[in-house]
């Protein structure tokens, strides 16, 4: 993925500066822009494999333009951020970023966070299953089709790779660390408040109700499982 094309969006021109000339010397294509509205507008022409975002910019804000582009994108998004509070991080996840980086940051752990979220899992785990059916839920992995009560539902790539995970893993419980590693990769462990936004997000989508999950249940102070309701069986 070397070669991928990467779009900073940031108003401090020494951060758009100091973040092209690394990444072009990483291999990597880039595009930058300096406001939320600048940064759509170079996202239609320039269609990045990846956004790195800052969340603080006069007029558009990053958290609104994360919004934007996740309407019709799931292009990979790390926010980046000055702010510590979990509370703004989780928000920034709300709005469909894929990532934070807090400010000040390493370039070596922004490029391994880089090369995380470019990094695509297979669509089916190798032993794994190719397809799901139970009850109103219905999941072709192969390509990467999700139905519920027999309407399309368009998950991101990280909700599909949890979910796909889960379901690999079906009637085990699956703790936080293990999960965070298998979708985001080896340097995660320690952001459980990642999963708490997208299980919330998955849960949305797939369960008949949020609130009392059938399909994804908590595993107090571990993580998650993905439960069966009998006699529905996987293929």
């Amino acid at each position: 993925m070397s070669s991928a094309k990467i779009l900073v969006v940031d108003d401090e021109p020494q951060i758009r500066r100091m973040l092209r000339t690394t990444l072009t010397g990483s291999g990597y294509q880039v595009a930058d822009a300096r406001s939320g509205e600048d940064g759509l507008e170079k996202f239609r022409e320039f269609l990045p494999d990846l956004v790195i975002m800052d969340l603080n910019m006069p007029g558009m804000g990053g958290l609104n333009a994360c919004r934007e582009i996740r309407i019709g994108s799931d292009v990979p998004i790390i926010i980046l951020t000055v702010r510590n509070a979990e509370s703004e991080k989780v928000e920034a996840l709300d709005a469909g970023a894929d990532d934070y980086v807090s400010k000040p940051f390493g370039m070596q752990e922004l490029l391994a966070r880089i090369r995380a979220a470019l990094r695509r899992a297979p669509t089916s785990p190798e032993g794994g299953p190719h397809s799901f059916v139970s009850k109103d839920l219905e999941i072709d992995f192969d390509n990467r089709r999700v139905r519920v009560k027999n309407k399309n539902v368009r998950l991101t790539p990280k909700e599909f790779q949890i979910l796909r995970y889960l379901i690999s893993q079906e009637g085990k419980p699956v703790p936080h660390r293990q999960l965070l590693q298998a979708v985001w990769g080896p340097d995660y462990g320690d952001e459980s408040d990642y999963l708490r936004v997208f299980i919330n997000h998955l849960r949305k989508k797939i369960e008949p109700n949020p609130a009392k999950p059938q399909y994804i249940v908590t595993e107090p102070w571990i993580g998650y499982r993905f439960v069966l309701p009998a006699p529905d069986r996987a293929d």
